[in-house]
């Protein structure tokens, strides 16, 4: 009996600790911090932007346009595109830029993200580099925000602030949009208590130096930046002025597809800088890094065996029996929200549902695949709407 209400208790304690304690703990604790402010430097740096691209002939050009729109000196930018052996017509739009600036690197053959900005490092000539994707918007203010709190000597990486927008307003995939605020909120705080751990993958500036630091092909390059950047005694922060709009996914099927494929990098990411979630020697960024990662992919996992406890408490607890109830339930509304038609708004409950299932799943999902070997060296772009 005690070690059903042990498998019950466990997850329960740590999904309020892991979404409600750290959050309040971190803004309790950042009450009595002073937030840095962001330098102004009169000399700008030279800054590299970086735009890998795999068959992105829909998005490359708006997103060119987007860096080419940046309050920023053009003689200080280099905009380097890097073509992941598209065999669209991604290379001759990007070429149609070449009088303006922008650069093309091509890949002989598909490698993956990852190794393409390994390569891709010896063609930078910017003091600090700025990685985005082709399918992000960023503000014309976005990147002058970015190199503005780099100017403090102590920051290594400075992560730009998502804004997840639809651009069908047909309020599909709503919660997407309150979990990219909650997420950016938690790193608003992060930033207060000394930094972040973990950039976004839509929009980061770090060092030169620390990003020519090669890491391996099936590790996340935005999660490693904040890692590396501790190692080295800097820190990593987010920066509210640096807008990055991010549309949605256009359903929650490929969105599933898209955290399967970030939550199996990430957590091989943090296997390999284990070393930092020792907090002796890494003090509070250890808490964090725990608190922030390690405790959301640890749910999930928790998750089945509290269910398996449930199950054998409920003959003899009425809780349980109704606990057992609200989960078959959450997982109706989840099954029917996720095989809701695409296109068509849908309604909130089901929303809420099918993405909160859909993401405790992709973590079970990821650990499958890494316990079963699978590696994700080519990188598959997520499509988002146009």
């Amino acid at each position: 009996m005690i070690f059903g209400y042990a498998l019950v208790a466990f997850p329960v304690l740590l999904a309020v600790y892991t979404y409600v304690g750290y959050p309040v703990l971190l803004w309790v604790a950042s009450r009595f911090n002073k937030p840095a402010q962001a330098a102004h430097p009169t000399a700008l740096p030279r800054v590299s932007i970086v735009v890998p691209a795999y068959n992105e002939e829909r998005q490359i050009a708006g997103a060119i346009d987007a860096l080419l729109s940046q309050d920023y000196p053009a003689r200080l930018l280099q905009i380097l595109v890097l073509s992941d052996a598209s065999s669209d017509a991604t290379d001759q739009i990007v070429g149609g830029y070449a009088t303006r600036g922008v650069e093309l690197l091509r890949l002989p053959q598909r490698s993956g993200k990852t190794k393409a900005e390994n390569v891709a490092s010896a063609h930078l000539r910017g003091e600090i580099v700025v990685n985005t994707d082709a399918s992000i918007r960023l503000h014309p203010a976005a990147v002058r925000a970015l190199v503005a709190r780099m100017g403090d000597p102590r920051v290594g990486v400075a992560s730009g602030r998502d804004v997840s927008i639809s651009v069908l307003h047909d309020g599909s995939n709503l919660t997407e949009a309150g979990y990219v605020g909650y997420e950016m909120w938690i790193r608003g705080l992060e930033t207060r208590m000394g930094g972040i751990v973990g950039a976004s993958g839509s929009c980061y500036a770090i060092r030169t130096e620390l990003h020519r630091i090669p890491i391996r092909d099936n590790l996340s390059r935005d999660f490693s930046a904040a890692l590396t950047a501790r190692q080295h005694g800097l820190r990593a922060v987010s920066v509210d002025d640096a807008v990055c709009s991010v549309a949605r996914t256009p359903s929650l099927k490929s969105e599933y597809r898209r955290k399967v494929r970030t939550i199996t990098r990430g957590i091989s990411t943090l296997y390999a800088r284990r070393h930092l979630l020792n907090p002796v020697q890494y003090g509070v960024f250890a808490w964090k890094l725990f608190s922030h990662k390690l405790c959301r992919w640890l749910l999930p996992v928790s998750a089945v065996p509290g269910v398996i406890g449930l199950a054998f408490l409920a003959p003899s607890h009425i809780w349980a029996q109704i606990a057992l109830l609200i989960i078959a339930g959450i997982a109706i509304l989840a099954t029917a929200g996720a095989l809701w038609p695409s296109g068509k708004p849908i309604p909130r409950l089901l929303s809420v549902a099918a993405f909160g299932t859909a993401a405790n799943l992709a973590v079970v999902h990821s650990l499958c695949r890494i316990l079963a070997g699978q590696r994700d060296n080519v990188w598959e772009p997520t499509r988002r709407s146009g």
